[in-house]
């Protein structure tokens, strides 16, 4: 057995030590974490941001704003790393993303910060697709699973917990930290990365589908203000949502036209043309949108119906992260073992079925052990799903097109969460729409026809019957919409049937380069983020399955 202090190379690693392999994925993790952790952290500093700077009617934006170019940016990322490498690419997104970081933070207006807040998803785009395909570059098809477990963990981290972290800041400090804590992070990000990180050159040179970036743009901009808008600005039914979708399918078309002629396409054709990344995409998609209706219908439950506290409620999602984490690693690990990947997505959809079934039985009188349960089984089949996934396409697809494959991923999790978060709260609106004027006692004066805006303290003050109205209307709007969810899971699975499985490789990740920088030349404190990676996993060198 080696010694963990004289790590011999591994070559399937690509020619970097399991180590160094830990050191260069602690960097690309950090920067993985920053932006999806911005995708919700500022949803409980959202009132406190608007009574500070005002602009309630432009509220929504500064959610939307960070959603729009880091989707937008997302397959434009790949395409260039595709053709001029990674390493620089993803220190400007890094960059990009700090600097976005910093202005938001300084903000004096809403104007400014919505401004900041797409500033900074320019460079969130970049740090979600790259730190993925990056690690396609440095680690072969069979090690893959492994580290790309990780991400999954990191991205349940993000998304569950960045309303809880958003809710600490703003409390004992200020909304700005939730910008401000981005810097420290991200410049070691940086520093890891610089110091570290190896990556081959690209031998080809081309320009840019600038039109067909623009095509895109032009097909995912409606669609994003459609999510904002749809059933709270304008009716499902007016105009400018239909124009908006009408817009939206037009450009799609377009897009499409144009990437099968173009000599660099934003979306190469050939890739989607294999069955594995079109397997995957759907994957991906229907798993997004049906996480995120858990993600954000299920609070609403905890602070409404079971009265918590916003805080609270974030640290009662812990079982949902918990089983999440937990499955994404071990899964990860049982990828590498045994070469194979087909299982732990259709098994993990599965479970995301039955959890989303269980949800439809929440009551305003089910135990808190009940409901956490309900939680651990929804999150071990997400964790099962999203980052294997990840391994799939990367394994299916040529090195060249790496990252072009690997940022489409990210782009249909960005689209299938506006799309879920759109589509389930139409759902909220109608379903409440409908029981609140059943349930509440006649002659109640409440402005809760459109949405659920009532918090705990104000429920709490209503008399007994109006309270209870509200209560039973809320359990039956989010039974409904628990319900929609549940064909949505059923889509993922029907995908993740279909993924075909290609038996994954032990070979190198990708050609040789520079000599890698040993592990022992980064700082301490680099090393001590690489060290408690390395404490969960086997001693470096071993094998861990036949190959």
């Amino acid at each position: 057995m080696a010694d963990a202090h004289h790590v011999p190379v591994d070559q399937t690693s690509g020619g970097l030590s399991h180590r160094q392999v830990l050191v260069i994925l602690s960097g690309l993790m950090l920067g993985m974490l920053l932006a999806a952790l911005d995708q919700t952290i500022v949803a409980t500093a959202l009132p406190t941001i608007v009574g500070e700077l005002h602009g309630l009617d432009r509220l929504s934006w500064v959610v939307a704003a960070y959603l729009l170019t880091t989707t937008l940016s997302t397959p434009l990322y790949g395409k260039i790393s595709d053709l001029y490498g990674r390493k620089r690419i993803f220190q400007i997104a890094i960059v990009v993303f700090l600097v976005g970081s910093a202005l938001s933070g300084l903000a004096r207006s809403m104007d400014q910060l919505i401004a900041f807040r797409a500033l900074q998803g320019l460079g969130g785009g970049g740090l979600m697709s790259l730190a993925m395909a990056i690690v396609g570059d440095i680690v072969s098809p069979r090690e893959r699973g492994r580290y790309q477990g990780y991400f999954g963990a990191v991205f349940a981290l993000a998304s569950i917990g960045g309303p809880l972290a958003g809710g600490v800041l703003t409390d004992h400090l200020s909304w700005r930290w939730i910008f401000y804590i981005n810097l420290p992070v991200g410049a070691l990000a940086l520093v890891i990365t610089s110091v570290v990180l190896r990556l081959p050159q690209p031998a080809r040179k081309a320009s840019i589908d600038f039109v067909g970036a623009a095509l895109a743009a032009a097909a995912v901009t409606p669609v994003i203000l459609v999510s904002v808008w749809a059933g709270t600005t304008y009716a499902w039914g007016s105009p400018t949502i239909l124009t908006l979708v009408a817009v939206a399918v037009v450009m799609t078309v377009g897009l499409v036209v144009r990437e099968r002629r173009a000599p660099e396409p934003i979306f190469p054709p050939h890739v989607f043309r294999e069955p594995v990344v079109r397997a995957a995409l759907a994957t991906t998609f229907f798993v997004t949108a049906s996480m995120f209706a858990v993600i954000i219908y299920l609070p609403l439950y905890l602070q409404l119906v079971d009265g918590e506290s916003a805080t609270r409620s974030g640290v009662l999602l812990l079982p949902l992260m918990s089983g999440m984490l937990v499955s994404s690693i071990l899964s990860g690990r049982l990828v590498t073992r045994f070469g194979r990947y087909k299982a732990f997505p259709v098994a993990g959809t599965a479970l995301m079925g039955l959890g989303m079934w269980l949800f439809t039985h929440l009551g305003d009188h089910t135990p808190l052990g009940v409901t956490s349960a309900y939680m651990v089984v929804f999150g071990v089949g997400m964790g099962m799903t999203l980052q294997i996934v990840v391994v799939a396409v990367q394994n299916a697809v040529d090195r060249r097109d790496l990252g072009s494959a690997t940022s489409s991923i990210s782009f249909f999790r960005n689209i299938g969460a506006a799309c879920g978060t759109a589509v389930l709260g139409a759902v909220l609106v109608s379903r409440s729409g409908y029981w609140l004027p059943r349930l509440v006692p006649k002659g109640t004066k409440l402005q809760l026809s459109k949405s659920f805006t009532i918090t705990p303290d104000r429920l709490r003050a209503l008399p007994p019957a109006v309270r209870n109205g509200i209560v039973e209307a809320l359990v039956r709007s989010l039974h409904v919409v628990f319900e929609v969810g549940i064909p949505v899971a059923a889509l993922a699975f029907v995908a993740a049937v279909a993924l075909r499985e290609i038996p994954l490789q032990r070979g190198p990740a990708s050609e040789p380069g520079p000599a890698p920088a040993d592990a022992s030349d980064v700082p301490a404190a680099v090393g001590a983020t690489a060290a408690a990676f390395e404490a969960a996993q086997p001693v470096a060198g071993t094998r861990t399955g036949p190959g």
